[in-house]
C-alpha cells in the first residue's frame, strides 16, 4: 500500500495473511481481466463488478472494519477467529492472573514496609494485650532488618534506616535463640541500662519504679492465685498498667542485668506469666539484638475471646470482643 499501514485483524494485530491474500487476489483479478477459464479474453467489465462485489480486507487507510462486540452473537463472541487467532479467552485468563500477581506484590510491600498483623497467642502481655487480640504493627518506627522479610532472608546484616526505640514501646521481635519464632513484649532495657527485679519491684538503674494499685480489691486467677494490677510509671514519664500475682514469685527477685550495646531488655506485663529478658537465652528471650526488632505494636484491629474458630462462623459472633476493636496501645 502506499500509504505503509499493515494490514489488522479486528484485535489490532498484523495481520500478514490477509496481506498475501490481498497481493493474490489482486493478481488472480489481473488473470480475470485477460483470460477466463476457456483462456478466452473475459469481459473487463464482468471482471470489475465481480471484484468491486467483494469486501475489501482493509481500507485505504489501513484500518480494519470495527466489530461491534455488543452486537456479536455470544456463540460468536466465543468461536476462533477467522484466521486461526483464539478468542479473549485467554486473554481474560491472563489478565486475572496479572491482576492477583501484582495484588500479592502491593500486598508484599506493604507488609515489608508498612504494616504487618499479629494475633497475640498467650496471656503473657496482660492486662493490655489479652490472647485473642489481633494487632498491626508498623514496620517503619525502628527501620528494617532482614527479618523485616518473610523468612529472614540474609541479604544484608544490620538495620537499614535505623531507629532507636523507646523505653516503654510494646515490641515485636524475633527470639534470639531461633532468629524464626515471634514474640511480643515491652522494652524496658535500653543499652547501658541496668535492670533488676527486687521484691516483686522493678529497678531501672537503681531507683525503683513507681507503681499504684489500681485494683480495688484482688482477684484469683484460674489457680486461685491473687491477681494485682497496678499502674508503673517509667523514669521518661511513660506510664501503663501492670499485672502479677503478688510478691515471692519466680523472677520477682533477680539478680542485675547489664544491657549490652545493641540489645534491649524486654519484659512482659503479666510479670509473674512472661518468659522473658529475665530468663537466660536458653530458656527465656535473654537479650534481643536490635537487629531482631521488627516493629511497634500500634493498634488493637480486632478481638475475640479463646475459642473462636476461622472455620466456624457462628464462633465469630459468641466470641467477639467488640470493645477491644480499634484500641490504641500505650
Amino acid at each position: 500500500m502506499s500509504d505503509g499501514h499493515k494490514p489488522q485483524d479486528d484485535n489490532g494485530h498484523d495481520d500478514a495473511h490477509g496481506h498475501d491474500d490481498h497481493a493474490a487476489h489482486g493478481h488472480a483479478a489481473e488473470d480475470h481481466a485477460t483470460h477466463d477459464a476457456d483462456g478466452n479474453d473475459a469481459h473487463p467489465t464482468a471482471v470489475a463488478a465481480s471484484v468491486a462485489g467483494k469486501s475489501p480486507v482493509w481500507s485505504e487507510k489501513g484500518d480494519a472494519p470495527l466489530e461491534d462486540f455488543a452486537a456479536t452473537p455470544i456463540l460468536a463472541r466465543g468461536g476462533k477467529r477467522k484466521n486461526g487467532a483464539s478468542s479473549g479467552g485467554g486473554n481474560e485468563g491472563w489478565e486475572v492472573i496479572k491482576t492477583v500477581f501484582f495484588a500479592l506484590l502491593i500486598a508484599m510491600v506493604l507488609r515489608i514496609l508498612l504494616f504487618q498483623p499479629f494475633t497475640i497467642p498467650s496471656a503473657s502481655m496482660e492486662p493490655n494485650l489479652k490472647e485473642g487480640d489481633y494487632i498491626v504493627v508498623s514496620k517503619w518506627s525502628y527501620g528494617y532488618s532482614k527479618h523485616a522479610i518473610p523468612f529472614s532472608p540474609p541479604i544484608f546484616e544490620g538495620r537499614l534506616f535505623d531507629k532507636t526505640p523507646e523505653r516503654g514501646d510494646i515490641v515485636v521481635f524475633k527470639l534470639p535463640r531461633d532468629d524464626k519464632t515471634d514474640y511480643i513484649k515491652r522494652l524496658i532495657g535500653l543499652p547501658g541500662d541496668r535492670i533488676q527485679m527486687i521484691g516483686n519491684v522493678l529497678h531501672i538503674n537503681g531507683t525503683a519504679v513507681p507503681d499504684v494499685p489500681v485494683t480495688a480489691q484482688d482477684v484469683t486467677n484460674m489457680y486461685g492465685m491473687p491477681v494485682i494490677q497496678a499502674r508503673e510509671t517509667l523514669p521518661e514519664g511513660k506510664s501503663f498498667t501492670v499485672q502479677d500475682f503478688g510478691p515471692g514469685n519466680n523472677a520477682d527477685d533477680t539478680d542485675v542485668f547489664e544491657v549490652p550495646a545493641g540489645h534491649y531488655f524486654m519484659m512482659g506485663d503479666n510479670r509473674d506469666n512472661s518468659v522473658d529478658s529475665r530468663f537466660d537465652e536458653s530458656a527465656g528471650v535473654g537479650m534481643v539484638p536490635a537487629e531482631n526488632l521488627i516493629g511497634k505494636a500500634e493498634i488493637i484491629l480486632f478481638s475475640w475471646t479463646p475459642g473462636a474458630s476461622l472455620w466456624n462462623p457462628v464462633s465469630w459472633f459468641a466470641n467477639i470482643r467488640p470493645s477491644r476493636f480499634f484500641n490504641v496501645l500505650n
